[in-house]
């Protein structure tokens, strides 16, 4: 553990931001512009997934410009979303039938999945500013879930970014899959568990197997599964 780390109050700003949100004017432009070119797609920043009651909270980079950007929903319509699901299904994190659609009826069960940085980057790369300006909603929504007791990144700038958000230091707690943290996160702690993300580039190079990725997602849930309630 970290230090103290800073109090984080269960009221902590909006949790998302608007369908038309200005914080990042080269994301404006980017969303402007998608929005011209395909009107019928989402096309706005994409909001957390699932109930905030979960006791795990999955952190990924940023909205696919086909995937959720396209569909309105975290990870959904594009590969990385194919594994992702997949898996959770699998291991009883989600219930239903991922259709490759924010209206195919899948729910989450116990957990819920969000993004660092809210709107799609061209050539899916926030700029260090973006990522920084969009903290804040990541902030809140972790304030916001009261039962949280694990959070898993998806790759090392969803890892940055919560170390950051809970006010850790990244010296303290480098990046590295497979590696579990223990950040303060007001009277509690948590823990983080990194994960490659499950990109179709990292899975193609080898760098993340569909084998590794469940090892990994085995090991949280039976974490969660051994974790005590956060006292009232």
């Amino acid at each position: 553990m970290n230090g103290a780390g800073p109090e984080i109050h269960r009221v902590a700003g909006p949790i998302a931001p608007g369908r038309d949100c200005p914080y990042c004017p080269r994301l404006v432009a980017f969303r402007k512009a998608n929005r011209a070119e395909h009107p019928d797609w989402f096309n706005a920043p994409v909001p957390t997934f699932g109930a905030l009651d979960a006791r795990l909270l999955i952190v990924g980079l940023a909205p696919g410009l086909r995937g959720a950007n396209r569909t309105g929903r975290p990870f959904t319509g594009d590969y990385a979303g194919d594994l992702l699901y997949a898996t959770l299904l699998n291991l009883g994190l989600a219930q239903g039938t991922y259709g490759q659609s924010r209206n195919d009826g899948l729910k989450l069960a116990g957990c819920a999945i969000t993004n660092a940085v809210r709107c799609v980057p061209p050539q899916n790369k926030p700029l260090p500013e973006e990522i920084t300006r969009c903290r804040s909603f990541l902030t809140a929504t972790i304030a916001a879930m009261p039962n949280l007791v694990a959070i898993l990144a998806l790759g090392r700038i969803a890892h940055d970014s919560v170390v950051r958000a809970l006010g850790g230091k990244l010296s303290a707690h480098a990046f590295a899959h497979g590696k579990q943290h223990r950040l303060a996160a007001g009277a509690h702690t948590l823990s983080l568990f990194d994960s490659y993300h499950c990109s179709r580039y990292n899975t193609n190079t080898g760098v993340l197997t569909a084998d590794m990725f469940t090892a990994l997602f085995r090991e949280v849930r039976a974490y969660l599964d051994a974790a005590p309630p956060i006292p009232a």
